[in-house]
């Protein structure tokens, strides 16, 4: 069995070339915290197959098995990168979504509004600025702050 550290992403060389018993690798490291805080069930599924796939293949090479190590390294990486950016695409849109929804509470709930009345009516400009106002102070920030934490990607 081989212990691959996950900040291990290159090997060099033939390393294995000695080594036609080697039958298993594993990534030792956060990998495995990563791919169970990823969003999407799918996503989680093909990259724990991705990371077996190795010891489904490895006893069956004869010869040098550095080449498929190196490939399948390499393999497994980009696609948890691929699947890390699409995560954070996703947190970004969750996130402007979040705010949204609760400038839109807000809004509901002072429906009826602090605006300023010049003269008899109340203008389009007063009613603007309060809107941004509520925006301001719909209590996103603190909301947003402590539900992120909940959402990010394990390292």
């Amino acid at each position: 069995m081989l212990l691959t550290p996950t900040l291990c992403t290159s090997l060099r060389g033939n390393v294995f070339a000695c080594c036609s018993k080697l039958t298993t690798v594993d990534l030792v490291g956060g990998i495995h915290n990563t791919v169970a805080s990823l969003h999407l069930e799918i996503w989680r599924s093909e990259m724990t197959d991705e990371i077996n796939r190795m010891n489904q293949t490895l006893p069956t090479i004869t010869g040098d098995k550095t080449p498929a190590i190196q490939q399948w390294m390499g393999s497994a990486f980009r696609r948890l990168d691929h699947y890390k950016t699409e995560h954070q695409k996703l947190l970004k849109e969750a996130t402007t979504l979040l705010e949204l929804a609760l400038w839109k509470a807000n809004l509901d709930d002072n429906e009826g509004g602090n605006f300023v009345r010049e003269g008899v009516r109340t203008t389009r400009g007063s009613k603007k600025r309060a809107r941004k106002e509520i925006c301001v102070t719909s209590g996103a920030d603190v909301v947003i702050k402590n539900v992120l934490p909940f959402l990010a990607l394990t390292s």
